[in-house]
């Protein structure tokens, strides 16, 4: 009730609560406490239409619409004399649909209570290429003036929630967290030198698992691969990309929910908004780019409370994918075009620059995205503005820093997912460090705590029902979440403590993982506050 009475009373709020925590009631119960309609950002038009189906079931629950693509003009008409009438309560709306300036002036126009931000996550730094619209919520959530902003995610650490809270222009929010643990969830890793031999095994683990579940993969061409190979086993399966058109995904979506599939093999843009509680594992073919994101998709698992497996198969190779996609550097020349088309004017929208330059308007939003973090331009629903002072040479170099910053900050996050993979030590605590909390004791359902034979059981054991109890810790040098600073990486935050070394979040560095010995011996960090 924190976050609903804080939204009710006109506190921005960001909520990190984990799967089945109930985030969807936070802005459902605020809404129907508050005068005037509530904005629901929500990532996929699927996702949309079940969350007004859940609304429109319940009880004496008022009216929603989805605002999307799918709609006709007649519909479409309808949607929007609804929320001018009064009679809607809740409009569910894509990132892409806010970035029309038309569309959030006629929101603002009905004095909207409530800006709802589902899987906010997307606004973070390695959220760009996936979702770029998202960036632009913050300057939406300026435009509607007096709407109370709700951020909500099920994955987030102390540098996500800041980047979630800056990106979206959060003022003074209160942030509500609750323990990242899911006890139920078994994490395993099996390691392979060996590309060939790691894809059979893939295939041969997948047929022993309970079903059904999900199987994550790193590329389009691998679901295609992996679906016909579980297929000559037997199973329902279908892949699921990007490539595929937004009637075939939703099709997917329906069958996996429905119980017609045995597995889904997906890229990571498979997931989002999925309700299927009876998942019995999820697996990665391949790391990921980072552990929020690791957590976001097993989390998928077991949501039933019932046992379940998490499990990644891992090759150290594969890593250089990931730092392939993290090292793609803006092209200055791109950037030098984008600035001096600025330069020289009041105000331009980005459909116009797009149309200017002769590219997407999603590479015009990840270009605009850089030089407004460095500060070269600032962005509103009606367009961006130039405001830099310096030669436009000089704005260039600004935002080929930033990015050369977020590479280093991508870069580390993969190095910690290397830790998760590698870690001898019990994994459970090195997921739960990473979120900032802290487990006494080895949690006794991970590969690392099990023996080989307990590890792979046909039939998933049940998870143990309680840690054991042990002698409280020494209170550590730099406990969690202090904030410190570093002689030579500046500020940070400390995300995990072992009994020799420390991990801190540095804000232009990334992740780094320290000696406790060297930082004592040379007095390298300190704490702040």
């Amino acid at each position: 009730m924190e976050a609903v009475e804080a939204a009710v009373s006109g506190r921005d709020v960001l909520a990190v609560l984990p799967t089945g925590y109930g985030k969807s009631a936070i802005y459902q119960l605020a809404g129907m406490l508050t005068d005037g309609p509530t904005i629901v950002v929500s990532p996929l038009i699927s996702l949309q239409h079940d969350q007004v189906a859940r609304i429109d079931e319940a009880p004496d629950a008022p009216p929603a619409v989805a605002i999307n693509s799918t709609l006709g003009e007649r519909a479409l008409a309808e949607a929007w004399a609804q929320l001018a009438s009064g009679v809607t309560e809740f409009v569910f709306l894509s990132p892409e649909q806010l970035a029309n300036a038309e569309v959030v002036e006629r929101l603002r126009a009905l004095k909207p209570r409530l800006l709802v931000v589902d899987e906010a996550h997307c606004v973070s730094a390695w959220g760009h290429d996936f979702r770029p619209d998202y960036l632009r919520l913050g300057d939406v959530a300026d435009a509607l003036r007096g709407a109370t902003t709700i951020a909500l995610t099920a994955t987030g650490s102390a540098p996500v929630r800041e980047e979630i809270i800056d990106a979206l222009h959060l003022h003074d929010p209160v942030v509500v967290t609750r323990g990242f643990d899911r006890p139920n969830i078994r994490l395993l890793v099996e390691r392979h030198e060996d590309d060939s031999h790691k894809r059979a095994a893939v295939i041969e683990r997948i047929g022993t698992l309970p079903l059904p579940g999900l199987l994550y993969v790193a590329t389009r061409a691998d679901t295609d691969r992996y679906t016909a190979a579980l297929a000559a086993k037997g199973l329902r399966v279908a892949a699921y990309s990007g490539g595929l058109s937004a009637k075939q995904r939703a099709a997917v979506h329906r069958a996996f929910s429905a119980g017609e599939l045995d597995v889904v093999v997906a890229t990571n843009a498979f997931g989002m908004g999925i309700d299927k509680r009876d998942v019995r594992f999820v697996a990665h073919a391949s790391v990921t780019d980072s552990v929020d994101d690791y957590y976001q998709e097993i989390g998928r698992a077991g949501r039933d409370g019932e046992p379940a497996l998490a499990l990644l198969f891992y090759r150290p190779e594969d890593l250089a994918l990931r730092r392939f996609f993290a090292g793609r550097t803006p092209d200055p020349d791109a950037l030098r075009v984008v600035v001096n088309c600025l330069r020289g004017a009041r105000m331009v929208a980005r459909a116009d620059l797009a149309a200017q330059l002769g590219i997407s308007a999603r590479r015009v939003t990840g270009l605009i995205a850089l030089l407004s973090e460095a500060g070269v331009v600032r962005t509103s629903p009606r367009g961006i503005r130039f405001v830099y002072s310096g030669s436009a040479e000089d704005a260039v170099d600004l935002a080929i820093q930033i990015a050369d910053q977020r590479e280093r900050i991508d870069n580390s996050r993969i190095e910690m997912m290397r830790g998760f993979a590698e870690t001898a030590d019990c994994r459970r605590q090195y997921l739960l460090g990473y979120f900032g909390e802290q487990l006494a004791a080895p949690c006794g359902n991970c590969d690392v705590c099990l023996d080989d034979a307990a590890a792979y059981p046909g039939i998933v054991v049940d998870a143990p029902s309680a840690t054991p109890s042990v002698e409280p810790a020494p209170r550590p040098l730099f406990p969690l979440q202090s904030r410190v600073r570093h002689t030579r990486w500046g500020d940070g935050v400390v995300m995990r403590n072992e009994s020799d070394r420390v991990t801190v979040y540095f804000d232009d560095e990334g992740y780094k993982t320290l000696s406790l010995r060297a930082l004592r011996e040379r007095d390298l960090l300190e704490r702040l506050g």
